[in-house]
């Protein structure tokens, strides 16, 4: 099969798979979507909203219409590395056995990640990473495809550990869940008080998955893409040449050099989503949001003067 025929299957398969979707989670579009970009683009979302938003239940239709096992892990101040790693135990014949723990899963949902302690958040920022975990100095791969969504209350911090920038820039994209418009809450109300199960398809098997994961990276970028987004990247650092005013006005710390990573390969996931063979400059821009949100500190004149993350990113295009 050649590229142009696999690139129209996954979009075929990806309105598919968005239809099958939508039979249980009403809206979230944009959400969805960088969800997807960021699984097709090998790489782990940060999810922020209030409670009730259906994150959990997001995650796990996901799962499901990908053909992907599920699990889910809820941070407390309590949980121990070993407790999601997985840890040896001595079996009946005096033998030391590892006994995997929950992160081995194709998806992890890390819910409330910002309530464990900075030990049990660095252990799995480092399956993150490696997509492999360390145990009694024995390494153990993790189940490929490896995807992992956290969340986190944007409105309780109390007994929380934040995530350091470090860790934080791990994460592809930071998604901000919104809550539904009058018309979707109406819709969610109406199939969520009444008794009917709905039954979902898989719509991708797991070599699917890891098939389009590679062939988004196989998808050539012009250089005057590329520019761009080391350029968008640039201007978020004070001391860059490229930064303009606002930039040395509102911005303590810019985006490193993952920040272009990311947004090369979720610009090419995203045009590739929508059926072209490369990426233009909008795919960046479509894609720069969620990816740069996380990665930039602004100072205390930026808050004080009410300039938000998305209103400095958005004059930096």
């Amino acid at each position: 099969m050649s590229k142009v025929e696999e690139v129209n299957q996954l979009v075929e398969k990806y309105h598919t798979l968005k239809k099958e979707i939508s039979k249980v989670i009403v809206g979230q579009n944009e959400v969805i979507d960088q969800v997807l970009i960021s699984i097709f683009s090998r790489g782990h979302c940060l999810l922020v909203g209030v409670p009730g938003l259906a994150k959990t239940l997001l995650v796990n239709t996901i799962a499901q219409t990908l053909g992907l096992s599920f699990n889910r892990i809820q941070f407390t101040p309590d949980l121990m590395p070993s407790d999601i790693i997985g840890s040896e135990i001595l079996d009946e014949n005096k033998q030391f056995k590892f006994v995997k723990g929950p992160l081995f899963h194709n998806i992890i949902l890390a819910d409330e990640i910002n309530r464990t302690p900075p030990k049990t958040q660095s252990a799995l920022i480092e399956a993150m990473q490696e997509k492999s975990v360390t145990a009694a100095g024995n390494t153990y791969k993790l189940p490929q495809p490896f995807f992992v969504l956290a969340t986190q209350n944007p409105i309780e911090q109390e007994g929380t550990y934040p995530l350091p920038e470090a860790q934080l820039d791990r994460f592809m994209f930071n998604i901000w869940v919104d809550y539904p418009t009058y018309e979707e809450e109406l819709a969610i109300v109406k199939a969520t008080t009444m008794d009917q199960q709905v039954t979902l398809s898989q719509i991708f098997t797991a070599e699917e998955i890891l098939r389009f994961q590679a062939l988004v990276r196989e998808i050539p970028v012009a250089d005057n893409v590329l520019s761009y987004a080391v350029k968008l990247v640039g201007k978020t650092r004070i001391n860059s040449e490229f930064a303009p005013q606002i930039t040395k006005d509102f911005i303590s710390w810019g985006a490193g050099p993952r920040a272009s990573q990311n947004l090369i390969v979720g610009a090419k996931c995203h045009a590739m989503l929508k059926g072209k063979f490369a990426p233009d400059i909008e795919d960046v821009q479509a894609v720069a949001m969620p990816i740069l949100r996380h990665r930039i500190v602004r100072n205390y004149k930026a808050e004080a003067e009410g300039y938000s993350m998305e209103k400095i990113i958005q004059s930096l295009f």
